[in-house]
C-alpha cells in the first residue's frame, strides 16, 4: 500500500490560475500552532489540547486575509535529536517549511528562546524562505518585553500575539501577506468580469456558425452565405436565452494551413484565436453530412489547449440518414475520444431542431469550468485513491504524493506535490477518477507536479505534468 502524506503547496504555473500561496505554521511542540491556525481560519478546525504532540500530520486549510487567499498548513511539533514517531513528525514539519512560500514560525514568548527553537531557526534559514516570527502567548503588556527578547533568534521582527485572544494577529498576518510571491502580471485583470457569459462559436468554414447565431437570436444578426469564409470578424452578439443574457461570439472558420493564409483570411483566423481567448466556453460546430475532418479535430484541440469549456454541436442532424449516423458514431468514438467529457448536442441551425438543448449544455460546461474542490476534501479523496491504487514504481522507487491542491479554476488546475515523477498514465488515471467522482463535465482539467528534490537540491522545483508549470496556463476566460 502506498503511503500518502499531507504536505504543502507551492506556487503553480504563472498566470491567472497560479497556485495559492502556502503558509507553513511551524514551531516546537505546544507553542500554540493549532490555536493560531484556528484563529486565522476563523473556526475551530485544528485539534487543540494543552499537551504537546497533539498535531502529527501536516493538515491544510483554506484561509483568507484582506482579500488575499492562501493555503495554511498546520504541522506537528518540530524537535531535533529525536527518534521514532517524534522524528517522523519533525520531518513532516521540515518538508512543510521547504516547499512553503512563507514560513510562520511560532515561539512561546513566555518561555523564551530554547535550544529547540534555535535549532529550528538554523533549518529555517537554510530554506531561504521568508520567515514571519510569531511570539505567542503575549496576553498583555507585561509579556511584551519577553517578546522583544526573540529578536536574538535572528529571523526578523517578533510579532507579539495571543492566538487565544487574537491580540496582534492582524499585524502578523499583514506581514505574512506582504511576504507572498509577487502576483503574476495580468492576474485578476479579467475583462467584463461581471458581464454576460461569453460563448465562442467555432468550427471550420461553412459548418453553420452564423446560421446558428441567427437561429439563437431569432433574427438575421450576421451574414450567412453558402460560400465558405463569409465571416471574417469575430462578431459579438448579446442574446437572451432561458431568462439569461449571453454574449455569443461568431468567428471565422479555422482553416487547416494557417501559415499559408494571406490577407483577410490570415487576420480573420488571428481574430478567431483572440475571440477564443476572450470566451469562457467554446461551442464547436461540426457538419454531420460530411466525415469528421482533420480541421474539426484541430479546432477541438485548439479549445482544449486554450483551456476553455467545450460543447460539441453536431449540425445538420435533420438531414442525417441511418447509415451515415452509424458511421458518424464510430468516427466520434475514434477521433473525439480525448474529449469524451464534453457535452454533446445534435442540432439543426437551419430548422431549429433540438436548439433548446444547447443552453443546458453550455451551462453544464460553465459549471465544470468554474468548479472548485476544497483542499481538505481533495486530499481526503486522494488519500483513499492512492491507498487503493498506488503510483507505479519508477527507477526502483515508488513516488509518493505528499499533497494536492486545486491551484485554480477556469479551467480547473491541480498541483500534485510528490517525491518523484508520476507517469503520464497515472496522471490520466487521477484525472479520470476526478471526473468520475466530482464531475468537471465540459472542461479541460490540468494536472501538474512539483517534485520535492533530494536533500541538497532546490526544494519545490516544478516538474512537467499534463500542463507545464513554468508556463502560463491559458485558462481564465474572464470572470471568477
Amino acid at each position: 500500500m502506498s503511503e500518502f502524506d499531507v504536505s504543502d503547496v507551492g506556487t503553480a504555473p504563472e498566470g491567472e490560475d497560479a497556485a495559492l500561496p502556502v503558509v507553513a505554521v511551524v514551531g516546537r511542540p505546544n507553542v500554540g500552532k493549532s490555536s493560531l491556525v484556528n484563529r486565522i481560519i476563523g473556526r475551530r478546525e485544528a485539534v487543540v489540547e494543552d499537551v504537546p504532540g497533539v498535531t502529527r500530520d501536516r493538515v491544510a486549510y483554506d484561509a483568507e486575509w484582506q482579500n488575499h487567499r492562501f493555503t495554511l498548513v498546520d504541522t506537528g511539533g518540530w524537535e531535533t535529536s529525536v527518534s521514532g514517531l517524534a522524528a517522523m513528525v519533525a520531518r513532516q514539519a521540515e518538508y512543510a517549511a521547504q516547499t512553503a512560500d512563507v514560513i510562520l514560525f511560532v515561539v512561546d514568548a513566555t518561555v523564551g528562546i530554547t535550544d529547540a527553537d534555535a535549532a529550528v531557526t538554523r533549518v529555517l534559514r537554510a530554506t531561504k524562505k521568508p520567515v514571519v516570527l510569531a511570539a505567542n502567548k503575549v496576553d498583555g503588556g507585561q509579556q511584551e518585553a519577553d517578546a522583544l527578547g526573540l529578536w536574538n533568534l535572528g529571523v526578523g521582527q517578533p510579532f507579539a500575539i495571543s492566538a487565544l485572544h487574537g491580540r496582534g494577529t492582524g499585524d502578523m498576518l499583514d506581514a505574512v501577506v506582504e511576504a507572498f510571491p509577487e502576483t503574476p502580471e495580468g492576474q485578476g485583470e479579467d475583462d467584463d468580469e461581471d458581464g454576460p457569459s461569453r460563448i465562442a462559436l467555432l468550427g471550420r468554414p461553412n459548418v453553420g456558425k452564423s446560421s446558428l447565431l441567427n437561429r439563437l437570436a431569432g433574427e438575421d444578426r450576421v451574414v450567412v452565405d453558402s460560400v465558405a469564409g463569409t465571416t471574417r470578424d469575430a462578431v459579438d452578439e448579446l442574446i437572451d436565452l432561458g431568462g439569461k443574457t449571453w454574449k455569443f461570439i461568431d468567428t471565422a472558420g479555422i482553416r487547416r494551413r494557417f501559415r499559408a493564409l494571406q490577407g483577410a483570411d490570415y487576420y480573420a483566423t488571428m481574430r478567431t484565436g483572440t475571440a477564443l481567448e476572450r470566451a469562457e466556453v467554446a461551442v464547436v460546430l461540426m457538419d454531420v453530412s460530411e466525415p469528421l475532418a482533420e480541421q474539426d479535430i484541430r479546432v477541438v484541440e485548439q479549445v482544449v489547449e486554450a483551456g476553455r469549456g467545450l460543447v460539441l454541436a453536431f449540425n445538420k442532424w435533420d438531414i442525417l440518414d441511418e447509415e451515415r449516423r452509424v458511421y458518424l458514431e464510430k468516427e466520434i468514438d475514434r477521433q473525439l475520444a480525448r474529449v469524451s467529457w464534453a457535452p454533446r448536442v445534435n442540432i439543426s441551425a437551419a430548422t431549429g431542431r433540438h436548439m433548446e438543448r444547447l443552453v443546458p449544455a453550455i451551462e453544464t460546461s460553465l459549471a465544470g469550468f468554474n468548479q472548485r474542490i476544497s483542499t481538505g476534501q481533495l486530499n481526503n479523496w486522494l488519500k483513499e485513491l492512492v491507498a487503493a491504487t498506488p503510483p507505479p514504481v519508477r527507477g526502483g522507487k515508488q513516488p509518493k504524493i505528499l499533497f494536492a491542491t486545486q491551484a485554480g479554476a477556469r479551467p480547473p488546475h491541480f498541483v500534485l506535490f510528490t517525491t518523484g515523477f508520476l507517469e503520464d498514465n497515472y496522471r490520466r488515471f487521477i484525472e479520470r477518477r476526478l471526473r468520475e467522482d466530482f464531475g468537471f463535465e465540459g472542461t479541460p482539467v490540468h494536472i501538474s507536479m512539483r517534485i520535492r528534490e533530494k536533500k541538497g537540491g532546490l526544494p519545490g522545483r516544478a516538474s512537467k505534468g499534463s500542463v507545464r508549470p513554468d508556463r502560463k496556463p491559458r485558462g481564465g476566460g474572464g470572470r471568477r
